[in-house]
């Protein structure tokens, strides 16, 4: 088992900068693959990036390419969201999420882990 708690989200202007963290507790952390996403309201849950276990592979969906980035410490048992040049578009909850598998995935539904979420809230 894996707790995973969200941190760092808020009300930021278009153009801001904001850093998401997650911490993990329970399992060995740095045995999983861990994943950004993100819901809108009336909309699907979306990927925004994933890292893998050593942190030196990384992937992103193309809406966030190029303004986030992922990073993990596995020593501190933390995951980030490093989230530049913000939009309002960005405005979502965010959650973080843990896969036990070996390979980087965007698929939701092959994570094992999830956060409660955090809301990060972009005015124009």
């Amino acid at each position: 088992q894996v707790q995973l708690v969200e941190s760092g989200g808020g009300l930021v202007q278009a153009g801001d900068s904001l850093r998401l963290s997650c911490a993990a507790s329970g399992r060995i952390f740095s045995r999983y693959v861990m994943g950004w996403f993100r819901q809108a309201p009336g909309k699907e849950r979306e990927f925004v990036g994933t890292i893998n276990r050593s942190g030196d592979m990384t992937d992103y969906g193309n809406s966030v390419k190029g303004r986030f980035t992922i990073s993990r410490d596995n020593a501190k048992n933390t995951v980030y969201l490093q989230m530049n040049s913000l939009k309002p578009e960005d405005t979502a909850v965010y959650y973080c999420a843990a896969d036990a598998r070996y390979t980087l995935t965007r698929r939701p539904g092959e994570y094992d882990y999830w956060g409660q979420g955090t809301q990060v809230t972009v005015s124009s």
